[in-house]
């Protein structure tokens, strides 16, 4: 039988992970799933707690959380030194507000759906991002398994997870902080650099995916593979205000890259700097500053899922 071992974030979807988890672990017993439980306390547990579980022999994971939740895991498998990430399988239980990396999977927001996923074990190996930043002089790294955006894309995620430490969740927040952002946000000049080619120019965000959803079903890299061995890169070039608000849908329904003003890319590699400070996020969470570079690890590690691609 193979023993688990489940990091619980009992602040995700506003507490639904602190309200829901025992539930989510009868479910677990009823469908013979044998898992040792560990609940966060605060922001970077869940890093020091899947470093603990490698270390003591666990090479399968649940998360149950958000997508942040998800990235933490992710950072800790990713720093330790006891085995390699690949040899480690990752499921989840979605209870976060935005649920992107599952959604793209399949994976279901009813958790007897979601725990019968993980006890049927479907895998596939799975790519990860990694951003280097800057936080003053020091650089960092940063794993990252959905979507990293840097620009505006950063801007509205600080600014959300300013007020989920308030208490205050949901999807409607963010799209609101989407709109109310545009007032005080400004292009910025950067240079580029993707596969050796240069380029510059003003841009209002770039977004580098895996994965394909974010901020709660934004379609910012619609055509991301999570196994393809290549980052997709949305880049939206210096739009005005009304020009943004009026393509709002374009982020939803998948034809984002079909805009004037917006460019794709596939590449394994990307460098971006700015003379002006420019912020990032990964997997939601609020980063450093430029410059930026981002790789990619092919066939990094194993996940649980439903479908292959939505």
């Amino acid at each position: 039988m193979i023993k688990w071992y489940a990091i619980v974030n009992p602040n995700a979807g506003n507490g639904k992970g602190g309200r829901d988890w025992k539930r989510i672990s009868r479910i677990f017993e009823r469908h013979g799933i044998s898992a040792v439980i560990k609940m966060t306390t605060k922001k970077g547990d869940a890093i020091e707690l899947s470093r603990q579980a490698v270390a003591e022999g666990f090479r399968n994971l649940i998360s149950i959380g958000g997508d942040g939740t998800l990235n933490e895991i992710i950072n800790g498998i990713f720093t330790q030194d006891y085995c390699r990430p690949s040899d480690i399988t990752i499921g989840m239980i979605p209870v976060g507000t935005g649920n992107d990396w599952g959604r793209m999977f399949g994976i279901p927001l009813v958790y007897a759906g979601a725990v019968s996923i993980i006890s049927e074990g479907r895998k596939m190996m799975h790519d990860i991002g990694v951003i280097s930043y800057y936080q003053g002089e020091t650089r960092h790294e940063r794993f990252f398994i959905n979507i990293a955006g840097i620009g505006y894309e950063a801007m509205v995620v600080e600014k959300t997870n300013r007020q989920k430490e308030k208490g205050r969740s949901n999807k409607v927040l963010y799209l609101l902080n989407l709109v109310m952002s545009l007032i005080s946000f400004r292009k910025t000049q950067v240079e580029m650099v993707i596969d050796g080619i240069k380029s510059s120019g003003r841009i209002f965000s770039i977004n580098v995916g895996n994965g394909r959803y974010c901020g709660g079903g934004m379609r910012q890299t619609p055509d991301a593979l999570p196994d393809d061995g290549l980052l997709d890169i949305t880049v939206i070039r210096e739009m005005g205000r009304l020009e943004v608000i009026r393509n709002l849908k374009l982020l939803y329904d998948g034809t984002i890259l079909s805009h004037p003003k917006i460019d794709g890319y596939r590449s394994n590699n990307l460098t971006v700097d700015s003379k002006s400070l420019l912020y990032a996020e990964a997997d939601g969470e609020s980063l450093g500053h430029n410059p930026f570079t981002f790789r990619i690890i092919p066939s990094a590690i194993n996940i649980i899922y439903s479908t292959r691609v939505n």
